[in-house]
C-alpha cells in the first residue's frame, strides 16, 4: 500500500499573505473590527501619556522652583489661643547655617481693598492686604508682569503690588491704575505673575512696612519665608521652630510649599492603574467583536476552507490561517490605536509646554495586549473552522425544494415522457442505458 505524501508545510511568509487576504477581500468590515482593538490601545496611551507628561512637568517644576523653601506661621497656644511671631524672628532666623534668604509678610487686618470707593468697604473679593517687604519676590522666585515691584521708595509711599488672582479680581490688567484701600488711593505699581510656592501672595494686595504701619498694621509677622542651600533643608528644618519662637517652639507652624506638588506627582502615578482598567475594559469590547466577525467569517467562508482542506491543507493549517487573520487584524488595530494615543500626548505636551514623556510601560502593554486578544479572539473560530471536513465544508447549503403534496404528502405521480419513460425519471436523471447514467 503506498504511503500519503507528508503534508506542505506552509512557510511565515505564505501563512501571513493567506491570512491578509482574508482582510484585503472584507476592508471596511476589517476596518470597523479593528476600530475597536484602536480605542482601546489609545485610550491606555492617551490616558496614561497625559498622565506622565503631567507627572514629567510638575517635576520640571518643583526642579525650577527648588524645594529648599520653607513657610512659618504663628500656631495656636495649649489654652487654644493665636500666638504670634517675635518681631526679630527674621534676623534670628539667618543666622542659621546654610540659610541664603528670608522675607516675610504681614496682615493687615480690619482692611479691604476695593477697585472704587463706591464699592461697599465688606466686599473683599477674596483678596487681602498685606505688609511686604522688598527681598519677598526675590526669596520666592517670583516675577513681575506688568509694572515693578516695590522698592525703598514706593514702599514709603501709597502704592500697592497686586497678586495675580488679586489683580485678575479688582479688573485690573496693568500697572498704572488705582486701587481704594482705608480711605486712600493706591497707585497699583505692578502686577505679579503667579506665584506656584506661595499661593497666598497670588490673593493679596501687597504694601510697603512703613505705609502698613500707617494703616493700624502691629508690626507682627504672619508668615515668614526661608531660603536655604539643598543639602541643608532638612537640618535647618530641625531648629527651625526653636529659633523662631525658643520659649514656645510648639506654637509654630512649619511647612514646605514644594510638598504640595510632589503630593500631585503621587497622585498621579495612583491613577495610573485606573487608566490602564478603563483601557482594558475598551480592548475586552474590541476582542468581543473580533470574535464575532471571525466567526461569522468562517461561517461565509466555508466553501474556501473545504476547497483548501480537499486540495490538502490540514487541519492546523486552517487553524493558523484564522489564527493569522485575527492577530494581524487585532495588531493592525493596536498600532493605530498607539499611534493616535501618541498623538494626543504630544499635542497636550505642546499645549501646556510640558517635556514630552512618552509612556513606555503603556505602549509596549497596549501592544501586547491587542496582540493576545487578537489570539484569544481568533481561537474559536479558527478550532471551527479546523474542524469542518471537506464533504461537510462543500455540501450545498441551499434548502431542497418542497414536494408538491408538502413535507408529508404523497409523491409526485409519475408521468409518461418520450417512449414512455416517466417524467420524473427525467427530472431525477437521464435513465441508465448501456451501463451509463
Amino acid at each position: 500500500m503506498t504511503p500519503l505524501p507528508e503534508p506542505v508545510r506552509l512557510r511565515a511568509g505564505d501563512l501571513a499573505a493567506v491570512g491578509l487576504d482574508g482582510l484585503r477581500g472584507r476592508p471596511m468590515r476589517a476596518v470597523l473590527s479593528a476600530l475597536g482593538i484602536a480605542i482601546g490601545v489609545a485610550a491606555m496611551v492617551g490616558l496614561v501619556g497625559i498622565s506622565t507628561v503631567s507627572r514629567a512637568g510638575l517635576m520640571a517644576e518643583i526642579q525650577e522652583l527648588g524645594t529648599n523653601l520653607l513657610t512659618v506661621q504663628p500656631g495656636t497656644s495649649l489654652l487654644g489661643k493665636n500666638s504670634k511671631l517675635p518681631p526679630d524672628a527674621e534676623g534670628m532666623v539667618a543666622r542659621i547655617p546654610g540659610v541664603t534668604g528670608v522675607s516675610a509678610t504681614g496682615a493687615v487686618n480690619n482692611v479691604t481693598v476695593r477697585r472704587t470707593d463706591k464699592i461697599p468697604s465688606s466686599t473683599t473679593r477674596g483678596v487681602s492686604v498685606q505688609a511686604g517687604r522688598l527681598n519677598l519676590l526675590g526669596t520666592l522666585g517670583g516675577t513681575v508682569r506688568s509694572g515693578a515691584y516695590l522698592n525703598a521708595a514706593t514702599g514709603r509711599y501709597p502704592a500697592v503690588v497686586l497678586g495675580s488672582v488679586a489683580a485678575e479680581r479688582l479688573g485690573i490688567e496693568r500697572a498704572g491704575a488705582h486701587v481704594y484701600i482705608a480711605g486712600r488711593w493706591f497707585l497699583v505699581v505692578g502686577v505679579l505673575n503667579q506665584v506656584k510656592l506661595a499661593p497666598e501672595i497670588d490673593r493679596s494686595a501687597l504694601i510697603g512696612w512703613t505705609q502698613a504701619a500707617r494703616l493700624g498694621f502691629d508690626g507682627h509677622v504672619t508668615t515668614l519665608y526661608e531660603r536655604s542651600t539643598d543639602d541643608t533643608v532638612q537640618s535647618v528644618r530641625s531648629v527651625l521652630a526653636y529659633t523662631v519662637n525658643p520659649e514656645h517652639p510648639e506654637e509654630v507652624e512649619i511647612s514646605r510649599p514644594s510638598d504640595a506638588l510632589t503630593a500631585q506627582v503621587a497622585a498621579m502615578r495612583a491613577f495610573n492603574a485606573l487608566f490602564f482598567g478603563l483601557g482594558a475594559v475598551a480592548l475586552l469590547a474590541g476582542g468581543v467583536g473580533i470574535a464575532n466577525i471571525m466567526v461569522i467569517s468562517v461561517l461565509e467562508r466555508r466553501q474556501e476552507i473545504g476547497l483548501r482542506r480537499s486540495l490538502g491543507a490540514t487541519r492546523g493549517q486552517i487553524r493558523l490561517q484564522f489564527l493569522t487573520e485575527s492577530v494581524t487584524l487585532s495588531s493592525l488595530g493596536g498600532a493605530a490605536g498607539v499611534v493616535l494615543g501618541l498623538v494626543v500626548c504630544l499635542g497636550y505636551a505642546g499645549i501646556r509646554g510640558w517635556p514630552l514623556a512618552l509612556p513606555g510601560q503603556a505602549i509596549a502593554g497596549g501592544a501586547l495586549a491587542a496582540v493576545a486578544i487578537g489570539a484569544v479572539a481568533g481561537l474559536y473560530p479558527a478550532r471551527r473552522a479546523a474542524r469542518l471536513t471537506p464533504t461537510a465544508a462543500l455540501a450545498p447549503t441551499l434548502p431542497d425544494s418542497p414536494r408538491p403534496g408538502g413535507a408529508g404528502g404523497p409523491p409526485e405521480p409519475a408521468r409518461a415522457g418520450p417512449g414512455g419513460t416517466p417524467f420524473r425519471l427525467f427530472r431525477d436523471g437521464l435513465p441508465k442505458k448501456d451501463g451509463c447514467r
